[in-house]
């Protein structure tokens, strides 16, 4: 573009002024130091990938924590179960150790097989150890 033309454009009255049925301002280069451009901010893109992470750690914890939790309750159900069980074996075992011992059974079991059987009261004898 020529000087003359670009002198033109910006002295002559903009679209927006027209528009308004203003005038529009003259902008003639100045004197004026121009004030710094300030650098344009980046999106802060680190910073919600950041975020995002973070968030899928502690997400991964809790799945974590929780995967944890799920496998002690299935190890307290299978001790439940396993101390029920022997619950009743040993009632099953103490159940046999009362009949093993009942003196009806003893008695029984040496009249079979050893061919005793029960002292009369005529046939008692007994010894004093109080006369020491």
């Amino acid at each position: 573009m020529s000087v003359v033309a670009e002198h033109a454009r910006a002295t002559a009255p903009s679209a927006r002024g027209r528009a308004r049925g203003g005038l529009a301002l003259r902008t003639e280069p100045s004197d004026r130091p121009r004030p710094k451009a300030r650098p344009r901010r980046q999106p802060r893109v680190a910073s919600g990938v950041a975020w995002i992470v973070l968030v899928a750690i502690m997400l991964a914890g809790v799945v974590a924590m929780n995967v944890a939790v799920l496998r002690l309750n299935l190890r307290l159900d299978s001790l439940g179960q396993e101390r029920a069980k022997l619950r009743a074996d040993n009632a099953q075992l103490s159940s046999q150790v009362s009949s093993a011992a009942a003196s009806n059974r003893i008695q029984d079991m040496a009249y079979r097989t050893l061919g005793l059987v029960p002292a009369q009261a005529d046939q008692t004898t007994y010894v004093d150890l109080g006369a020491r």
